[in-house]
């Protein structure tokens, strides 16, 4: 129709970035019914929004083949134009992004992009003049550009399986059904950064002592890679609670099945909390060299549930990826593995 609006967002980032979209992308589709939206981003989002509402679609954008390079580029700019999109909500504010944008206002289409506040960002990480300020949340930045277009939202999502989780029927009999009195725990141990990783040695400590003293709680493990996988697989042989689950199910749309079915999630500040979340399940997340004062803290999970030792250097950087300031971890190395088993019991009410 000549008046139809038509949204085009666009995130290009890590699986973690792109899935906090979801909330507000649901949120916007369900308030807007009559709004035509499409989601861009790259093609391991799609099972994020291909059963979201109907109003919904998704497009997948190619940079390592079909879209690489500036040629490639341009080929994107080409490919949306055909779209007849209205508005343009820039969700991640990159070079690609900003040409891309750039070329849509010059036709005609509204177009609007996130404040990422790095001039606060910068002050929450600054080694000399630190101001532990708390930073508007990735959520509330995604809204208020679309409330700039004219698209307010107040999310209030739960999961992307409504109120109730996956079928487990769909997943491989490996799996199995939960038992009678039974508890069902995943552990996604692995960021991209080792300033947010758990020690593994400690982490060891914690499924040693929910075999030890829980054995009832069935630990599911999460990591993708080969090293990944060899470390999971060991810690199986080791612990017979343990089953590596990302190895069993072979692909996002399984595991989110399963997160569905947990009673909780423990993870690093990584895209597996952001998965979880979008289940609707309880996260209890381990924070090192980052911070949930940054606003990367999972949709809708408690404060009380993001264990962290406090020291006067973190966070040293947004997303962990900058060099240790005292050189040794102490944000990691000094957290008792008994404070995250702790924390795990009182969710589990064991």
């Amino acid at each position: 129709m000549k008046n139809e609006r038509h949204l085009l967002l666009m995130r290009f980032s890590a699986l973690g970035d792109v899935a906090m979209t979801v909330p507000v992308v649901h949120t916007l589709a369900t308030t807007y019914p009559d709004l035509r939206i499409t989601m861009m981003s790259r093609a391991f989002a799609r099972p994020f929004f291909e059963n979201m509402a109907p109003n919904v679609s998704f497009m997948a954008a190619d940079f390592k083949k079909e879209h690489q390079g500036w040629g490639g580029l341009r080929r994107l700019y080409r490919q949306l134009r055909q779209q007849d999109f209205t508005d343009v909500a820039d969700l991640h504010d990159v070079l690609r992004t900003k040409y891309l944008r750039m070329r849509m206002v010059c036709d005609g289409m509204r177009v609007r992009h996130i404040d990422k506040h790095r001039r606060l960002r910068k002050k929450l990480t600054s080694r000399q003049r630190k101001e532990r300020i708390e930073l508007p949340s990735s959520f509330q930045n995604y809204a208020d550009v679309l409330t700039a277009l004219g698209y307010p939202v107040s999310p209030s999502f739960r999961s992307i399986y409504g109120n109730g989780a996956g079928d487990l029927h769909l997943l491989p009999t490996a799996i199995g059904n939960k038992k009678e009195g039974e508890k069902w725990m995943g552990i996604a141990p692995f960021a991209a950064h080792r300033g947010k990783i758990y020690p593994l040695d400690k982490m060891e400590k914690v499924i040693e002592a929910f075999q030890k003293h829980h054995p009832r709680v069935r630990i599911f493990l999460f990591g993708g890679g080969d090293k990944e996988k060899n470390i999971l697989d060991g810690w199986c042989q080791r612990f017979s609670t343990c089953t590596n689950a990302s190895a069993v199910l072979g692909g996002l749309t399984r595991e989110l099945i399963l997160m569905s079915n947990l009673d909780v999630m423990l993870s690093m500040d990584s895209a597996n909390a952001h998965l979880a979340s979008l289940t609707g399940i309880r996260v209890v997340s381990v924070w090192g060299a980052t911070h949930p004062c940054a606003g990367f803290m999972a949709w809708n999970q408690q404060a009380e549930d993001a264990v962290q030792v406090e020291l006067p250097c973190r966070p040293c950087s947004i997303y962990g990826n900058k060099p240790c300031h005292r050189h040794d971890f102490a944000c990691m190395e000094t957290l008792d593995p008994e404070r995250i088993t702790d924390r795990l019991m009182q969710v589990l009410e064991l």
